[in-house]
């Protein structure tokens, strides 16, 4: 798996109003880390969730806004790369007319979602 051609690696489901590619990983977790990529369409937020490992989200194309614990909500454009500590809630959205690109590095072999229930702190 040195080369990986994006074009050929399947959508794993998820979420209604987003599309998920797993780059590198698998389900056995045969790699130390997991890389996606998560095409969202305009309006799309994901839930408030967190993570037990560092993950780091880069924005590739389009534009939004992000939300994590600590933090006021917050503009996201390419040329940025959002670091959430482990256990950090969080989410994210797509703005504009264009779909958010984002390549997500997860610190684990095995791609683990907690989510939470909206308290009304997340600023959504």
């Amino acid at each position: 798996m040195p080369v990986v051609v994006h074009a050929n690696v399947p959508f794993d489901p998820f979420q209604a109003g987003a599309t998920y590619q797993t780059v590198v990983g698998d389900a056995q977790g045969s790699t130390p880390f997991r890389l996606g990529i998560q095409t969202s369409t305009p309006g799309y937020r994901t839930p408030l969730h967190s993570h037990p490992y560092m993950e780091a989200l880069t924005v590739v194309e389009g534009e939004g806004e992000a939300w994590m614990e600590g933090r006021e909500p917050f503009p996201i454009a390419p040329g940025m790369t959002l670091v959430f500590p482990a256990n950090t809630r969080h989410w994210f959205r797509a703005l504009g007319a264009r779909p958010l690109k984002t390549y997500g590095l997860h610190a684990s072999p095995h791609r683990i979602v907690v989510e939470h229930e909206d308290d009304g702190k997340s600023y959504w």
